[in-house]
């Protein structure tokens, strides 16, 4: 964006930023970029990009006649190349981490490993496995594009929530950095945008609002008793979790 005011062209900076952290979506080279922690406000579109490819992917499958469980599989496999799978990620290092370390110090240096371990396995088979379940049940009649961004953009919300109220785990990091001068109005910001997302998208509000943020408040409260604060592993695996629960809530509605 070359033209605008200087305020509409900070803020596409730092929607491109978030897309940057979040996806692997092309954004363009950012020079200069905007601080980490400006960009946490766009947290929700990012993931509302995110999940219009995943809805496109579901809603093409079907349109060729496969029935809603492959193409459950195919929308899920999009979002997590969407992504890197760094959320997915996220949730296997988290599983490896609290499940197999003795003391904080441990912890944290198992999540840092890259290998996956047997924690971390059954976490993100069985997160992987209860998404397409979920989908497989909600999308089919639904609208899948609009269903599926506002459930991303819902459970990316806390994140930015997450980073101002907790301290990092770590005194160093792409964490620590994203959260340094988080201000109350860029989080704020972020969940507004979340809302208006949601409330364009999902066929009810309180509910997935209400479960996107417990699912989060738990997953925050078991690092802060396991590791003392928050790393990018937590936030990716609140975000999973987020997710299911909101899905949860819309299957059973």
């Amino acid at each position: 964006m070359t033209g605008g005011s200087p305020w509409a062209r900070q803020r596409w900076a730092e929607l491109r930023l978030a897309l940057i952290l979040l996806t692997r979506l092309p954004a363009g080279r950012l020079d200069p970029a905007p601080p980490l922690s400006a960009a946490v406000w766009a947290y929700p579109l990012a993931g509302a990009v995110v999940g219009v490819i995943a809805g496109l992917v579901f809603w093409a499958a079907q349109s060729v006649g496969l029935t809603a469980l492959p193409a459950a599989i195919l929308a899920v496999a999009a979002g997590a190349l969407a992504t890197g799978a760094m959320h997915e990620d996220g949730l296997a290092d988290l599983a490896d981490g609290f499940g197999g370390g003795a003391d904080r110090a441990r912890k944290l240096e198992i999540m840092r490993d890259s290998r996956l371990g047997s924690y971390g396995a059954i976490a993100l088979g069985l997160a992987l496995l209860l998404r397409v379940v979920l989908l497989s049940e909600v999308l089919p009649g639904a609208h899948p594009v609009a269903l599926m961004a506002g459930v991303a953009a819902l459970s990316r919300a806390p994140l930015p929530v997450i980073m101002r109220l907790m301290p990092s785990a770590r005194s160093a990091g792409l964490g620590q950095s994203a959260a340094d001068r988080i201000g109350v109005g860029q989080v704020w910001a972020g969940v507004g945008v979340a809302l208006v997302i949601a409330i364009a998208t999902l066929p009810f509000l309180v509910g997935p609002v209400l479960a996107a943020a417990f699912a989060a408040a738990l997953i925050a409260q078991i690092a802060r008793r396991q590791i003392g604060g928050f790393t990018g592993d937590v936030l990716g695996a609140a975000q999973v979790i987020a997710e299911l629960c909101v899905w949860l809530v819309l299957a059973s509605a």
